[in-house]
């Protein structure tokens, strides 16, 4: 039986055959990695039909030498581990159905940011392109500069995306296809090591996970599920920016993309986006803020609401909980704080954002206005 709650999921995480899907479905019938453990031998009899494999994967389980390396391993290079029970947990991944029980990251990254998007496309990025990405990050600065802007670190339009929001200063985070041991590609390490002071690096694959190819596409969902909004810039008819923006779809976030010329090749993706309705074509930074309503200020100018007279004391409450973090509050939080069952809570939040207070944002997530 592993001896805390992150062996527990770091022995989880091992488990051949039990997948993100599977391993979120134990943990939220047992609550929490322990139990899962504790109780893997009557789990049939908790959770009819689970497979048997994967109680013999869960009972010949153990505290092996490679989880001691990996705790040592994150001790040593002060690697951060958020496990999904922790309320720093990005809250936009907790409705996601194949959220990762753990996640972990390098430098000073904010999960739960006011805005976020993520910028995705091509590898083989055109001028084109590398033009659309740097002027779409360059408007976004001048419109809603409190942003984080995500991506995979990739090579193309991802590596771009970074770039431009180290050099107009938004905090960016690259999501990873591997362990926090190496970085892939090579060639990236130096605008890697720009980002930890800023934003970071993430992954759920523990060290010594290579870069293989299913990877990449749960990397992808993790980049999804962090995002308020996926942007495409460029895209070739068979693309891992067109599953990000699949999978974002399927997370009932917003999706856009720039359209290109008719028969270019690396915009047939995006082209095709647009015409099946599954993105919404945008030609700038303001196409999409302003699909999104998000606020158009500058840093530090946001508008001081005070505590309303015409607020009843139950919307007061709630208001001066959600005010107090920018990056929003989950709704099950609230309900557990302020002891409010959701059909009334439900109600209070129409009100509030009916007076323009708050607003539901992806994820549960209540925020400020």
């Amino acid at each position: 039986m592993p001896e805390d709650e992150l062996t527990a999921l770091l022995t989880l995480n091992r488990i051949d055959g039990l997948g993100c899907i599977g391993a979120k479905y134990l943990y939220e019938q047992l609550g929490s990695a322990q139990e899962i453990f504790r109780n893997r031998e009557h789990l049939k009899d908790i959770i009819p039909g689970t497979d048997t494999q994967i109680i013999d994967a869960l009972c010949g389980a153990g505290y092996d030498s490679f989880i001691r390396e990996e705790l040592d391993f994150i001790e040593k290079h002060g690697i951060r581990c958020v496990t999904i029970a922790d309320p720093d947990y990005p809250a936009r991944l907790l409705d996601c159905h194949d959220a990762p029980l753990v996640l972990f990251s390098l430098g000073n990254v904010n999960y739960n940011a006011t805005h976020t998007v993520g910028i995705v496309g091509t590898r083989k990025a055109t001028d084109y392109g590398r033009r659309m990405c740097h002027t779409f990050v360059k408007e976004l600065h001048e419109l809603c500069p409190d942003i984080t802007i995500v991506s995979g670190l990739a090579y193309g339009i991802d590596i771009e995306s970074h770039k431009a929001a180290l050099e107009f200063g938004f905090p960016t985070i690259g999501v990873l296809a591997h362990g926090l041991d190496m970085i892939y590609p090579s060639a990236h390490r130096p605008v890697a090591k720009q980002m930890l002071s800023d934003g970071g690096l993430v992954t759920e694959f523990m060290s010594r996970t290579a870069p293989l190819g299913q990877n990449f596409v749960r990397r992808n969902r993790i980049i999804a599920g962090l995002s308020d909004a996926v942007v495409v810039v460029e895209s070739a008819a068979k693309s891992g920016s067109l599953i990000t923006a699949e999978i974002a779809g399927s997370y009932n976030r917003d999706c856009f993309a720039f359209p290109g010329s008719v028969g270019d090749p690396y915009s047939v993706g995006c082209n095709e986006l647009i015409r099946d309705n599954r993105a919404s074509l945008i030609t700038s930074a303001f196409d999409m803020v302003n699909a999104l309503n998000w606020n158009v200020r500058k840093k530090g100018s946001a508008v001081q609401k005070e505590l309303f007279p015409d607020l009843s004391d139950e919307e007061n409450k709630v208001y001066s909980r959600i005010r107090l973090k920018a990056q929003g509050v989950h709704i099950s939080t609230l309900m557990t704080e302020l002891n409010i069952p959701y059909p009334h809570l439900s109600t209070i939040l129409f009100s509030l954002e009916m007076k323009g207070l708050v607003k539901q944002a992806p994820g549960s997530l209540c925020k400020p206005l």
